[in-house]
């Protein structure tokens, strides 16, 4: 069993699938492993189907904060510690808009050591001169190149191009799958305006009230640099569970 659990724990890893792997460190059932996947499947088996129910709740606290620990559980009268073990995705984050922002988010997110996809149907604007720093540039409709995009629990999701042909598609997409961050660009006058048109697509509120709208942390800036580092700093929050 343990060689099937670390066949399909690689298989995870390759597909970019977010998954626990619990492992028992201390106590009865020593080294016993269960692997755990946030729809609540699981492979493997720490010892009874309780103890594998309190694993699984465990893992749900640590799929939200991508934060290993040991936890200690009190299990039938006998202490038994297991380190839960998180394989997040690679990050990497999704900018729809070559705007000038997007070019000092990207220097950021590099420090950050997230990858950075930009999509952009403008061809004046996507130039490889403007976003050398880009790890892929798309020059084309969000629809039709996030097709080829898997979006996942490490997405951090940034709608920049104020342009709401450009910005929805991409925008309803983002909000179908499990993105850990959704933020778009504009006034709150201009999201009240997103969010009709989003419901007109067909999203919920629920959906819709995942977008971080205006963007970023409110730290007062204007300018270009300024704005990009508010958004980085509600990434970084968002990648610590926090709710800025």
């Amino acid at each position: 069993m343990k060689r099937e659990i670390h066949t399909e724990l690689r298989s995870c890893i390759e597909r970019e699938e977010l998954v626990v792997l619990a492992t028992v460190v201390a106590g009865p059932g020593l080294g016993n492993q269960l692997l755990i996947w946030p729809a609540e499947q699981t492979l493997g088996d720490l010892g009874t189907p309780r103890l594998n129910q309190r694993a699984a709740l465990f893992a749900e606290k640590a799929f939200h904060s991508f934060e290993s620990k040991r936890r200690t559980v009190d299990h039938q009268g006998e202490q038994i510690e297991i380190f839960f073990d998180v394989h997040p995705p690679p990050e990497k984050m999704i900018i729809i808009g070559a705007v000038h922002v997007a070019i000092h988010l990207i220097e950021l997110a590099r420090v950050l050591g997230i990858k950075t996809i930009v999509i952009d149907p403008r061809t004046a604007f996507a130039t490889p001169e403007r976003f050398a720093a880009a790890d892929q540039l798309i020059a084309g409709w969000p629809a039709e190149a996030l097709a080829d995009i898997p979006i996942h629990e490490s997405t951090y999701f940034v709608a920049l191009s104020h342009d709401f042909k450009i910005d929805l598609p991409a925008l309803e997409i983002a909000l179908a799958g499990p993105a850990r961050y959704v933020g778009a660009l504009g006034s709150t006058r201009t999201h009240a305006k997103r969010v009709d048109e989003l419901l007109e697509l067909g999203l919920s509120r629920e959906q819709i009230e995942r977008i971080r709208a205006p963007i970023g942390l409110d730290l007062g800036g204007r300018k270009a640099e300024e704005i990009a580092l508010a958004i980085a700093a509600q990434i970084v929050a968002a990648r610590h569970g926090r709710e800025l």
